[in-house]
């Protein structure tokens, strides 16, 4: 190993550095936008289709024939299932560090 990619306390710069980016990333992702409205239509999505598929006959009677509970459950549910997989497939890059912006 190189001298002069020590730090003065011993510690190797650049394991320092990746292991910053690798904590940088992870936390880009953990608050990815896309992640918490996926999450929360998902679940929403699956408990308002639980309650459509077993309403009574008072609540069809309500929405005149449609199953509304369900349709709008079906609906969140697809919603929020595209948005994890959006977000699965673009995962968020992190903001670059001030180390790593450099005036051209």
């Amino acid at each position: 190993m190189a001298m002069d990619n020590l730090n003065p306390h011993g510690h190797d710069r650049m394991v320092a550095a990746t292991e910053e980016a690798r904590r940088r990333s992870a936390a880009a992702r953990l608050f990815d936008i896309r992640r918490v409205i996926g999450g929360l239509f998902t679940a929403y999505g699956v408990v308002v289709t639980l309650v459509g598929v077993f309403d009574g006959a008072a609540a069809m009677e309500k929405a005149e024939g449609v199953r509304i509970n369900l349709w709008a459950g079906l609906g969140m549910l697809v919603f929020g299932v595209l948005m994890l997989l959006w977000q699965w497939r673009n995962p968020a890059e992190p903001p670059e560090s001030p180390e790593e912006k450099r005036p051209s």
